[in-house]
């Protein structure tokens, strides 16, 4: 079974956008994964294509309209795997983090909505029983961006995507750590150099001073995830 993406959207043609690119765009272009975007307004039902209407209670901007949202959405889960998950990117849900990217990489795929203008009306999300999912605290034009962030995220962890998957077990979140710092050639660059423990071929001494950064600068950056990592063991 192939990883499938689909993605509900007012603007399909920003799709596969960055995700045509680099590794995912190569591990698309190789079928290790799909991609479908759902144009929303082919679910219109007049000569002017109206998805939105104005929000109850007055206010300013425009809300979509449930039932053409959840139009999308029912049509998007007629082509997905059972238990593919149903989400929309909004900065009222949850935050986005690696072990949820490894999670959804482990399933099916993703249905992603797109939300724009001030949302999606309420109905529908709770009637279809949408998951919503956050990228960061911040408000972003529409929902494309943070949906190709997601993809990507999952996109990345699916097997034979990423030319050494063993470099994923270093990343950070991977641990519960920051991942450490990296240096290559040239051996010195204006007045910095490598640290000389990489370059003495002690694996074991490498292994101690990449965790020791890790960890301080968890400490340092992140003491959030810090007090989740708990005191490490030696």
């Amino acid at each position: 079974m192939t990883w499938r993406a689909t993605v509900l959207t007012l603007y399909p043609e920003m799709f596969p956008g960055v995700l045509g690119l680099s590794l995912a765009g190569k591990a698309l272009g190789e079928g290790k994964w799909e991609l479908e975007p759902i144009d929303i307004r082919s679910f219109a039902t007049d000569r002017h294509r109206s998805v939105d209407d104005t929000p109850a209670g007055g206010g300013a901007g425009m809300v979509m309209r449930a039932d053409m949202a959840a139009a999308a959405i029912d049509a998007g889960r007629a082509g997905a795997v059972h238990g593919t998950p149903t989400l929309y990117m909004s900065p009222r849900g949850e935050r986005l983090t690696q072990e949820r990217a490894r999670q959804l990489a482990e399933g099916p795929g993703v249905l992603v909505l797109c939300g724009r203008f001030e949302g999606v009306d309420e109905c529908a999300l709770e009637a279809r029983n949408v998951e919503e999912v956050s990228i960061g605290d911040y408000v972003l034009s529409g929902g494309e961006l943070a949906a190709q962030v997601l993809i990507d995220a999952a996109v990345r962890l699916l097997p034979g995507v990423t030319g050494n998957e063993v470099s994923l077990d270093e990343e950070s979140f991977a641990s519960g750590l920051l991942e450490y710092p990296h240096y290559t050639r040239p051996r010195e660059w204006e007045s910095r150099s490598i640290p000389e423990v990489l370059l003495s071929g002690d694996h074991g001494k490498i292994a101690k001073w990449r965790r020791e950064q890790a960890e301080c600068l968890t400490k340092a950056r992140r003491p959030d995830l810090w007090q989740k990592h708990g005191t490490p063991k030696s």
